[in-house]
Order: C-alpha cells, then structure tokens, then sequence
C-alpha cells in the first residue's frame, strides 16, 4: 500500500470508529436509563429508541450511496454527519422518550456507510481494498469491545446526556477527518448518478447483498442471546462481559489479518470467504450444543469475530470490484441497507425465537440460514484481479 492508500484506510476507520463509538456507548446502558425519564416504562418506546436508528439508515442507505454517485462522496459524507450531530443534540437536549426518538431517527438520516466504503474503493487499488476494508471493519470490532468496557463508566461519571454530547462532539471529530485528513476522492464516472436497476439485476450483487444480510441479522439474534448465557453460564455480571469480549475480538484480529493478506496476496478471496461463512454456520450449531458452559461459548464468540470480522473486509472489497463504475455508491448502498434491515430483524427474529423456543432454537435457525449463504456463495464466481496503477490524488 502506498502512503496515500495507507492514510485513506486509516481516515476512513477512524470516521467509521468515532460515529460508531458514541451509537455503542448507548445500547449496554440506554435501558437502564430510560426506566427514569417520562414514558420509559413503556418497552415498545424503548425498544423503537433503540432500533429507530437503524430503520432510517435501511431507509436512506441508497438514496446516499446513489447521491455520492451524482454528486460526489466527501459532500455526502458531510451532509450526513452534520444530521448526525443534530439528532445527538436533540437526544442529549430530549426530557423524555418521545424526543430521544426523534433523535435517533435524525442519527440515523445520516445514513454514510455506503458512500464512506463507496470513498474507500475510489482511493484504493483493487489489490489492496480488502486490506482498507479490514482496517474500516477492525475498527468497528474495537469499538465495540471498548465501548462495553467504557459505557457503564462513563454513564456513573455524566450520564445518558453526557453521552449524548459526547456522540455529538465525536461526530463533529469525524467531520474534521474528512475535511483535512481523508485524502481528495479521484474523478469517477458519476454524472447521471447510479442506476439502481443495474445493481438488482446483477445477480453476484445480490448474492452479496443476501449474505451481509444473513450476517448482520445472525449478530443481532446472537447478541439477543449470548449475554444472558454469559450470566447463566458463568456467573459474569454484565459489567464483567467484557472481560470474554475483549479477548474474543482481539483473538479474532490475530487470525483475520494473515486470512486477508491470503485473500488478497494470492488470490484466494473466494475461498476465504465461503471458508469464513462455513466457520459462522459451525459456531452457530457449536452454540447449540455447548454454548451453555462458560469456556466452550468464549471460544465460540472468538471463533464468531473471526469469520465476522474476515466477511466485513472481504463482503465490500468484493461489492466494489464487480459493481458497475457508475452505480459503486448505489450498489453499497442496497447493500448497506440489507445489512440495516438483518440488524432490525435480527433483533425481532431472536427476541421471538428464543421467547417461543429458547436459545437452541435461535442457534439452530441462525445455523440453517449460515447453511443457505453457503450454498449461494459456493456458485458465485471470484472477483476480478486486477492490478491498477496509483489513483491520483491531491
């Protein structure tokens, strides 16, 4: 990777990192805290709180990916952050559940994952993007595992409305990224904007777009599970649940980076991946059968952040080097929003299944539909390789 390729995945990450992180320090915490604030004793309120940010983005992901197309990614990018920081200003200014809705329905208008994975091919070569895409997806994972370390802390020392302007203020952070330190995008076809059409009848696109579906909603039902098996398997308080995390996630980036330098350095990159999403359907039948003692289900979530954190790098890289040139921002952005859409039900899917049936039947359902992404990507055909010279850049 050249220095410019370097600074453009590392800019990238990190914008993802600081929008993320304030949406993370929320959810381990935002329950309790509603329990205290007019009209938090009603469940299905706190529940649209929590999930209203994720139904925009599903709704908003293509009208963005398809706009970064027209009308350039950075300008996008922008227009999506300062909505982000609107609807944290508003939650963190909210006296109640209604007005905390109406700002996480405004984060959620800012709706930038397409067109920022959509900036990160245009400043990449084909050869090095699943390595940027890793560093964008590593990102997240440690996010996520600091963000259950760090939220109750933060919650005891400023509370939900400190949180709230503390999302506010690393939104604003992420819009001095891109402003001054995300290098200038190269000129892409993108004067009539992406054809949608052109991305649903593609059906490589759509195989892709079912698996990020299937992945997404497989962590949302898995998440809906795994804490109570921490407390019931191992007497872990939620508190503690970092300390099976935070080794899990870092565990997985010891095996995920040498599976993605395979990937790309010798062209494997479909072998690696139906390799990842074999692993995701065995930890999920490996859940069924012994997620209920303490040591086998830290192994299975270690093994669980591999084969994510392997498909969250290899999944986009893919997207953009078969998407067709004037459609790149469209095409992540339908796939941006079925990954919305499998986080939303995967919620509602695990939350039922386990009601009516338990845990084993989570697993087991989430184990068949890890089973049908394979028998569609086996047939799918591997990516182009294509070694391409330097994009130009200011």
């Amino acid at each position: 990777m050249t220095s410019a390729e370097r600074r453009a995945g590392i800019s990238l990450a990190a914008i993802f990192a600081l929008r993320m992180l304030g949406l993370f320090l929320i959810l381990p915490v935002f329950a309790v805290h509603a329990a205290g604030i007019p009209g938090g004793d009603n469940l299905t309120l706190v529940g649209l709180a929590i999930g209203a940010y994720g139904l925009t983005q599903a709704c908003l992901q293509i009208a963005y990916g398809a706009a970064s197309d027209r009308f350039g990614r950075k300008p996008v990018i922008l227009f999506g952050l300062v909505l982000f920081v609107a609807g944290s200003v508003v939650a963190a200014l909210a006296d109640g559940i209604h007005t905390i809705i109406i700002g996480r329905v405004l984060q959620g208008a800012g709706a930038i994952s397409a067109a920022v994975t959509a900036l990160a091919a245009d400043l990449t070569r084909d050869q090095h993007r699943t390595k940027v895409m890793a560093m964008i997806g590593s990102s997240i994972g440690l996010v996520f595992a600091l963000s259950m370390v760090a939220a109750p802390l933060l919650y005891a020392a400023i509370g939900m409305d400190g949180i709230f302007w503390l999302t506010a203020v690393l939104a604003a952070g992420a819009m001095g990224v891109l402003l001054w330190v995300v290098p200038a995008a190269p000129p892409v076809p993108r004067a009539n904007g992406g054809r949608f059409i052109d991305v649903l009848r593609d059906p490589q696109l759509m195989r892709l777009n079912f698996g990020v579906f299937a992945l997404h909603l497989i962590q949302t039902t898995r998440w809906g599970m795994v804490p109570a098996a921490l407390v019931s398997s191992g007497g872990l308080a939620v508190p503690e649940h970092w300390k099976v995390y935070l080794p899990a996630v870092l565990l997985s980036f010891v095996v995920m980076v040498p599976a993605v330098i395979v990937a790309e350095r010798h062209n494997q990159m479909k072998t690696v991946f139906n390799a990842a999403v074999a692993l995701l359907a065995l930890v999920q039948f490996g859940l069924w059968l012994f997620g209920d003692a303490l040591i086998p289900l830290a192994l299975l979530l270690t093994l669980f952040f591999v084969a994510f954190n392997v498909l969250e790098a290899t999944q986009p890289s893919w997207i953009s080097r078969i998407a067709p040139a004037h459609a790149k921002g469209t095409a992540l952005g339908v796939y941006n929003t079925l990954q919305s859409i499998g986080l939303f039900l995967g919620g509602v899917l695990g939350g039922w299944l386990g009601q009516r049936f338990g845990a084993g039947a989570v697993s087991l359902v989430c184990g068949g539909l890890a089973l049908a992404w394979l028998a569609l990507s086996a047939g799918m055909n591997p990516p182009p390789v294509r070694v391409t010279p330097v994009p130009a850049r200011n």
